[in-house]
């Protein structure tokens, strides 16, 4: 009975670690937002970090958070460090930003586990108002593969994408 036990507990183990495996070795994610306001007024407060971080919900969803801002104010070259309890340790850093239409960042992850993603925003103006795309895509280690079997990173970071939209469209909406 216990060796029964035993092979079926590893049947499932093998399958697990054997789906996990088969999974992509990329990932993309993304949600958007339509804005009562105009493109150059959204712009503004994605390419300038120090008005993205009043509304970003990863650096709004720890109070321990401590950010360091370097090099430009706004635009290519502005880069912050984070480090705090829920939020962990990296670094992001604007590598293109088009006025008024796409701002790119590169995001690296120290803590908890290492990574490297690109986060883009495209805005496109719809009428008097703009729409806003935020998407992150990067590798997939096997650890992020088996993590992801049984945590849906698409809801999970999904989640906090439509509420960081939904602050940046009260913030661009109130002025």
């Amino acid at each position: 009975m216990l060796k029964n036990i035993a092979i079926a507990v590893a049947v499932i183990v093998a399958a697990i670690l054997s789906y996990a495996a088969a999974k992509p070795d990329n990932f993309t994610l993304s949600r958007s937002a339509t804005i009562a306001a105009p493109p150059q007024k959204v712009f503004s407060l994605i390419s300038d970090l120090k008005a993205f971080n009043t509304w970003n919900p990863f650096a709004k969803q720890d109070s321990q958070i401590k950010i360091d801002y370097e090099g430009a104010a706004s635009g290519v070259g502005a880069t912050y460090a984070w480090q705090g309890d829920a939020s962990g340790a990296g670094r992001m850093a604007i590598t293109e930003a088009v006025a008024p239409s796409k701002v790119v960042m590169r995001l690296d992850f120290e803590k908890p586990m290492k990574a490297t993603n690109r986060v883009e925003f495209t805005l496109m103006p719809k009428g008097t108002s703009t729409e806003v795309i935020w998407s992150m895509s990067g590798s997939m280690t096997y650890l992020h593969k088996l993590l992801t079997t049984f945590v849906s990173m698409d809801k999970m970071v999904g989640t906090q994408f439509e509420a960081g939209l939904a602050d940046l469209k009260a913030a661009a909406e109130r002025g």
